[in-house]
């Protein structure tokens, strides 16, 4: 009987302990990674908040930043994962867990997973303010004032925000090893702005002490920044509407663009002959004999009318043949040849504007690589490879003065040029330039009163040229 009594007290004894420990969290149980075993669920918060208040370390390079969860929006959803784990606890059955108490066996692990959430927005305004303070952005090359040379610019380091803000929600849930070395990149030096291009371009003209009408238009065939400099007399005067200039052989361009328009690639013998020495020999009376193909009589206004009315450049136009005592057969009055402020007084048989001309050729660029305004203008009138050709027979007109004496040598230049003799009032160039740098779009036009003499003007020309190739090819270090 005294064997019978004792067996029972301890077996009530042990019942009781069972219980008690039962009412807490079991052993073995982690919820977010932290050990909550015998716990009761106020001290399972309280250790879980202790545990993911830690500070996070940022590391940038050899800087140490301590970052509170709280300032990136960080909660532990505690109702959920305590949930979890009272289902856990209660979801076994009690006899076989005393079965199992009583023979002291270990508890089976049970881990509930974190459960929390934060603001994406919190996090990237603490990382902004990181970069902001450790960041060292890289410094673009700066021109060398007055001359067509720029200084090499200076790499730098910032930091990888989209990327660091990963990392950092990824270790706002870990319990420990609550560090972020922060993803740094490196930055290349980048170009000037176009602004400060432009303000290049100014300078040297006043070194080169030219005081006529300097208008250049600039476009970045990669991102289609453009650059527009209308400078006369030393001074900045209004872009628009742009000045009109003879276009002299530059029309070309546009009459190259007009026949492709009528007439599709491949061309026959004759006419690819008359294309070539058009373009590569500046010939005139191959540039008529196309037009007269285009329209025996009204050769001159089909080009305008595709150039003006259905490209959109209304300050160019030929409104005549080159022959000698070709007549006018139209009378164009244009938003540039009735500029109240300024006159080239262009040849009233051709002219055109820089922004027109750099327009078209920008099109034909684009077109090449099958986009741009000019497939859409001309849908099913022109092709891509067509565009091709065009630049192929412009990079073939080699003269190595102008734009192309201010490249280095092998630099395609696919361009046309034009200039008045006797008396030298207006220079042109108009071309694509390609570069390791990035393409690019220049159109220069140079005018003045009284005449100009060839040199030093065309020596003007190839610095400006040689400042624009500079910018989209700046020095390395």
């Amino acid at each position: 009987m005294g064997l019978l009594l004792a067996a029972l007290a301890t077996f009530f004894f042990e019942l009781i302990a069972y219980s008690r420990l039962r009412a807490r969290l079991p052993m073995g149980m982690t919820i977010a990674g932290v050990s909550v075993a015998g716990l009761d669920q106020t001290e399972a918060i309280e250790r879980l908040l202790q545990t993911y208040s830690a500070p996070v370390e940022l590391h940038y390079g050899t800087e140490i930043i301590l970052m509170t969860p709280a300032s990136a929006g960080f909660q532990l959803d505690t109702e959920s994962m305590l949930a979890a784990a009272e289902l856990s606890r209660t979801g076994t059955d009690f006899w076989s867990g005393f079965w199992d108490f009583l023979w002291n066996r270990p508890s089976e692990t049970i881990d509930i997973p974190v459960r929390s959430e934060y603001s994406q927005a919190q996090i990237e305004t603490v990382l902004r303010d990181v970069a902001a303070r450790y960041d060292k952005p890289p410094t673009p090359s700066q021109p060398v004032p007055g001359s067509p040379n720029f200084t090499p610019g200076e790499p730098g380091v910032v930091l990888d925000i989209g990327r660091a803000r990963e990392l950092v929600g990824e270790v706002m849930a870990k319990p420990s090893g609550r560090r972020v070395n922060l993803p740094i990149v490196g930055g290349a030096p980048g170009r000037p702005s176009m602004d400060t291009l432009e303000t290049l371009l100014k300078q040297i003209v006043d070194v080169g002490q030219f005081n006529g009408l300097a208008v250049a238009y600039v476009r970045d065939l990669r991102t289609g920044d453009d650059l527009h400099l209308t400078y006369y007399r030393n001074q900045p005067i209004a872009t628009t509407p742009d000045p009109a200039f003879t276009a002299a052989s530059i029309i070309k361009i546009g009459i190259m663009t007009a026949y492709y328009r009528y007439f599709d690639d491949p061309l026959d013998d004759e006419t690819d002959r008359l294309m070539t020495e058009m373009i590569v020999l500046s010939g005139n009376d191959p540039a008529d004999r196309l037009m007269e193909r285009i329209s025996s009589d009204r050769g001159p206004l089909v080009v305008t009318d595709v150039l003006q009315d259905e490209l959109g450049l209304e300050s160019t136009f030929i409104s005549g043949y080159f022959r000698l005592g070709a007549p006018r057969l139209w009378d164009y009055q244009t938003p540039g040849n009735t500029r109240p402020d300024l006159s080239t007084f262009p040849d009233p048989y051709n002219q055109t504007s820089a922004s027109d001309i750099g327009t078209l050729l920008s099109d034909i660029y684009a077109c090449s690589r099958g986009g741009g305004s000019l497939l859409a203008a001309l849908p099913g009138q022109i092709r891509p490879d067509e565009c091709e050709h065009m630049l192929a027979l412009l990079a073939e007109n080699k003269i190595g003065i102008l734009i192309e004496a201010g490249v280095p040598e092998g630099t395609r230049v696919a361009h046309k040029h034009g200039w008045t003799d006797s008396p030298l009032d207006s220079i042109g160039d108009a071309s694509v330039v390609f570069t390791p740098g990035g393409d690019y779009v220049l159109v220069l036009f140079l005018w003045n009163s009284p005449d100009m003499i060839w040199e030093p003007t065309s020596g003007l020309v190839a610095e400006l040229s040689l400042a624009v190739y500079n910018f989209f090819n700046p020095p390395t270090g």
